[in-house]
């Protein structure tokens, strides 16, 4: 089969490789669409993976091709999505429902060949059946939705009610950030505030149903103090930023991931203190049963169309043209929002 294999960080070739043999509690599958994350272009740019060469890609689905022996419940030519963690089930964290904490897992892209490629192998515990008629692009972006979704249920003001007449706010409006956005009006909150260094992005954030909007670098207009924020961004200035932003008794959730240390100014650390606001770290989007609700909450919701995803994919390529695409974030003389792969 061919597939994309990095050898080193910078170091990407479309090549002839061995099609994966699905073990007994494995099916094949054909990759129908995989999406690029954002952890993708740093980790193919400069870091570099857990392994190499390695097949990255993680957010994907596929029609199944294969069935392994001990595999019951799934059909040849099934559409299915796919759990990119693949936990031990056997530590402390696994074993009391905090899979995304897993302390020996394995992971599709970055531990183990993942979905640049025609073909993967993926273990049963792994595959989502999918709602009938659902698009495979859609199908591919439920682990974004998934990660936003388990951040919003980080913080306590989510719950009972949810958000109902609530603001929230979302820094960062890439398609983790556009689908918090949309999580928050499908939980009632009255408006969102969404921040982004683009402007392209803040229009992508007024689509998913932002209904304040400001450059983080630009003037800050007059918002509604948020309830709940999450920090898509990893900056310094952002999570300062998210802080300041939330009213008294407010929660912000983060999940960015920082390239260097984070510190809160000292109006900042003041702010959470006299406004009693809570921080919450957020990693990765699994519950129990594993995968969680969050996977089978938001394949639900992408089936019906109340998630929208179609208008945050900017480009569509095939395997031989994503080299060229991670050149183009490296570049970042092109707006590219969800790149959607199509092997």
């Amino acid at each position: 089969m061919r597939a994309v294999v990095m050898y080193a960080p910078g170091d990407l070739r479309v090549e002839e490789v061995a099609k994966p043999v699905p073990g007994p509690d494995e099916v094949l599958l054909r990759v129908a669409a995989c999406g690029v994350c954002g952890s993708d272009v740093p980790r193919m740019l400069t870091k570099g993976a857990h392994r190499m060469p390695i097949v990255c890609g993680h957010e994907f689905s596929g029609h199944i091709v294969g069935i392994g022996d001990r595999v019951e419940g799934f059909a040849d030519g099934e559409l299915v999505s796919v759990a990119p963690l693949i936990p031990c089930r056997v530590c402390d964290q696994c074993v009391t429902g905090n899979a995304s904490r897993c302390r020996d897992y394995d992971y599709f892209g970055s531990r183990r060949d993942g979905a640049y490629a025609e073909y993967v192998a993926v273990p049963r515990g792994n595959l989502l059946k999918t709602p009938a008629g659902i698009d495979p692009r859609a199908a591919a972006m439920a682990d974004p939705a998934s990660i936003a979704l388990h951040a919003i249920w980080k913080a306590p003001v989510a719950e009972g009610k949810g958000l109902m007449g609530r603001t929230g706010g979302v820094i960062g409006c890439g398609p983790i950030g556009l689908f918090a956005i949309q999580w928050m009006r499908l939980m009632g909150a009255s408006a969102v505030v969404a921040v982004d260094v683009s402007e392209q992005k803040l229009e992508q954030a007024r689509q998913a149903g932002a209904t304040h909007v400001f450059l983080s670098h630009g003037p800050r207009p007059d918002v509604p103090p948020c309830d709940l924020i999450v920090e898509a961004a990893g900056h310094p200035s952002t999570a300062n930023l998210a802080v300041r932003l939330a009213g008294p008794g407010g929660h912000v959730v983060f999940i960015g991931i920082p390239t260097q240390d984070v510190g809160l100014e000292i109006a900042t650390f003041n702010h959470m203190l006299r406004q009693e606001i809570s921080l919450h770290g957020s990693w990765n989007s699994f519950g129990a049963p594993f995968p969680g609700a969050q996977w089978t909450t938001t394949l639900e919701k992408l089936g019906s169309g109340d998630l929208k995803w179609e208008f945050m994919i900017t480009h569509e390529p095939g395997l031989d043209a994503l080299p060229g695409i991670m050149g183009k974030f490296r570049e970042r003389n092109e707006f590219l929002s969800k790149v959607m792969v199509r092997p």
